[in-house]
């Protein structure tokens, strides 16, 4: 059966409920998998930097507790947040990856940014909150794009250092202030092989939690310009026919389903979809 996670601000007074502990480990499990019951792992010897009620898995509700540091429980262990990626359960990526950045955000909002004061969390929303500057603080989300550019029967993916050794992906880059979508998309594909592209088009989203990217999949076509990779940035990139394609991302991250989508409307397979 599949499960269902939805988002939601759970009020941390209230009692039970499902525990997932993160830390600068990545998240604990045991032989059960990432839940724990939310009493039991609070009375563990935890150095708890903050808790937040974080949502519900099939209608039980989840509270995160983020750590100051890591910890050692007999039969738990430590795994990092892209290892769940892989194995392929979308729904507990997805729970993970919530996680993962209501975590982060917590961790790098314990102080005002203005005035260095102590932040307080706000009851009942997802909120810091400093008193003397009357300032709130929210998630942040930075908004990225991720594009494929093609030429007919070839596409232009590229490689950078930090990259698994052999993987080609596509391009991508965080917007700037300012910056439209597509004025991002142009000047990114600029800047790191000094290519330009035309008949831009949109084709889907995807949370990226490292940490807190929120990635817009774009397709664009060639229109000019030859390959110089970006120093320090790029690699390698190249120009691969659909027909001899080199090592490619994970079939679960949006930069594949660009790749996938147009492999499948230029030699008639059905379409992929992407997860979300």
């Amino acid at each position: 059966m599949t499960q269902r996670w939805t988002t939601a601000v759970l009020d941390i007074e209230q009692a039970g409920g499902w525990a997932v502990v993160h830390g600068p480990s990545g998240f604990l499990l045991d032989d059960n998998g990432v839940l724990f019951p939310r009493e039991w792992i609070k009375r563990q010897d935890l150095s708890l930097l903050a808790e937040h009620g974080i949502g519900h898995l099939d209608g039980e509700p989840v509270y995160l507790l983020e750590l100051k540091s890591g910890a050692e429980l007999p039969g738990c262990r430590w795994q990092g947040l892209r290892a769940f990626m892989l194995e392929g359960d979308h729904t507990l990526y997805r729970m993970l990856g919530y996680a993962a950045q209501i975590g982060t955000w917590a961790r790098e909002h314990r102080f005002c940014g203005s005035c260095g004061q102590a932040m307080t969390q706000v009851h009942l929303e997802r909120a810091m909150f400093c008193q003397p500057c009357d300032l709130r603080s929210y998630p942040r989300i930075s908004p990225s794009m991720i594009v494929l550019v093609t030429r007919g029967d070839e596409v232009l993916l590229a490689r950078s250092p930090r990259f698994v050794p052999g993987v080609y992906s596509t391009l991508a880059g965080f917007a700037e202030p300012g910056e439209s979508a597509e004025e991002c998309l142009i000047r990114e594909v600029r800047e790191e092989v000094q290519i330009e592209v035309k008949n831009i088009q949109y084709l889907g989203s995807q949370c990226w939690p490292f940490p807190h990217s929120m990635m817009l999949g774009f397709h664009a076509e060639y229109a000019g310009g030859e390959i110089v990779p970006q120093a320090d940035e790029i690699e390698d990139a190249q120009w691969f026919s659909i027909h001899d394609m080199p090592p490619l991302p994970a079939s679960r991250s949006i930069a594949r389903y660009l790749i996938d989508l147009y492999l499948a409307r230029r030699l008639g397979y059905s379409e992929p979809v992407l997860p979300v």
